[in-house]
């Protein structure tokens, strides 16, 4: 399990969270807050939260994919199958929860912390709604590449013996029970074929 490429690749992903925490944060700069504070903040963690939360409790993120591309589920080894059957657990629906709860304290440092970057978008035209609408992608893109690398380190943490024990999802409901993104492949591959075990 834990030479699996895609594990690791999708994990790597924590470090755009970074990146996308900036966005928001420049985002955050430009224009005065609304009068209302505290709506700004509510609305954007919305934005950010629910449908990621959603999606990773409900439907996870298959992580067999890459940018557009996405193996084909009939394609996946059987214990790529039993990887995914540890997105269904609730274990995992107790990291994601947790995740949550970690970006929105996230988010809000970074609400407060907002002014000290006004000099660094005084170029920009100073329209609220503007540096809302980017730190909403920002806010958002930052917590889907928090969500996926914490489910990761879930399936890292299972012990041996207990993943052995693990029933493979069938092949044929992975498409009703995850977040199959991008068109999909017989194998994704960088110098060596990543779909077989």
């Amino acid at each position: 399990m834990r030479s699996e490429p895609f594990l690791w690749i999708h994990l790597a992903g924590i470090a755009a969270v970074p990146l996308f925490l900036q966005v928001a944060w420049l985002g955050l700069a430009i224009g005065s807050p609304l009068p209302l504070i505290w709506l700004e903040y509510i609305f954007l963690a919305a934005i950010a939260v629910i449908p990621v939360l959603w999606m990773q409790w409900s439907r996870p993120f298959d992580i067999f994919s890459l940018l557009v591309v996405a193996l084909k589920p009939g394609n996946l080894t059987p214990e790529q199958l039993k990887i995914l059957a540890l997105f269904r657990t609730p274990k995992h629906k107790l990291i994601t929860l947790l995740g949550a709860v970690l970006f929105l304290g996230l988010a809000y440092t970074i609400y407060q912390i907002a002014p000290l970057a006004a000099s660094k978008v005084a170029f920009l035209p100073q329209w609220r709604l503007l540096g809302l609408s980017i730190a909403g992608v920002g806010f958002l893109s930052s917590h889907l590449f928090l969500q996926v690398p914490l489910g990761v380190l879930g399936v890292l943490s299972t012990k041996p013996e207990k993943f052995n024990t693990v029933e493979p999802i069938p092949a044929e409901v992975v498409p009703a029970l995850f977040s199959v993104l991008g068109f999909k492949v017989n194998k994704i591959g960088t110098g060596m074929n990543l779909s077989e075990p």
